[in-house]
């Protein structure tokens, strides 16, 4: 009896060693045929969807084929459920920045041109306190902002998961500081 097609799909998706495969401890055939079902109406409990709750399954398999987790049921729930709650960031994160564009664009159509002045030097205090940052803080906060995940943060700058929160932390505390100086700054010149 074959494995499936999910389940083929993520043998395919997972890079082997030499023998790898042959190695496995698990006998993930009988894991994927007691869980995937449950797995996925968990998962779409979380994210409202059938297609993304499917999609979410099947990489939480693939993650447990690479890691081998000696809990294999409770591993791919833990997983799956981070996976459902990253992309439920993910989304709002994205609406919140769709929102802020859209404000920005229905403003420019009402905005003077003193109010586009006032704009541009608020914008220009921002790009000065940020260029007071380090590359590695400017970063982090630049792909945050852009919607990117803890852990896709983590792969594009080489930071550690865990280290991405405390750095993302520490530089907004900075950029908060530099931008007060920056406008302190301008007060005592007027």
């Amino acid at each position: 009896m074959g494995l499936g097609a999910p389940l083929d799909v993520c043998f395919q998706e997972v890079e082997w060693t030499p023998g790898a495969r042959g190695a496995l401890s698990t006998d993930w055939a009988a894991v994927y045929e007691a869980t995937y079902d449950d797995l996925v109406r968990f998962l779409y409990r979380l994210v409202w969807s059938d297609d993304r709750a499917h999609d979410l399954a099947q990489e939480a398999f693939v993650r447990a084929l690479r890691h081998e987790p000696e809990q294999p049921r409770a591993w791919l729930y833990s997983v799956a459920r981070n996976l459902a709650r990253d992309e439920a960031r993910a989304d709002i994160r994205q609406r919140r920045h769709l929102k802020l564009v859209q404000a920005e664009s229905s403003d420019r159509v009402a905005e003077d041109a003193e109010q586009e002045m006032e704009r541009s030097e608020k914008r220009e205090a921002v790009r000065r306190a940020l260029d007071t940052l380090s590359e590695r803080d400017r970063e982090a906060l630049l792909l945050w902002d852009a919607g990117l995940s803890y852990d896709e943060i983590a792969e594009q700058t080489g930071l550690s998961l865990g280290a991405v929160g405390t750095t993302l932390s520490r530089a907004r505390k900075r950029l908060v500081e530099a931008h007060r100086t920056g406008e302190d700054e301008n007060v005592a010149h007027l």
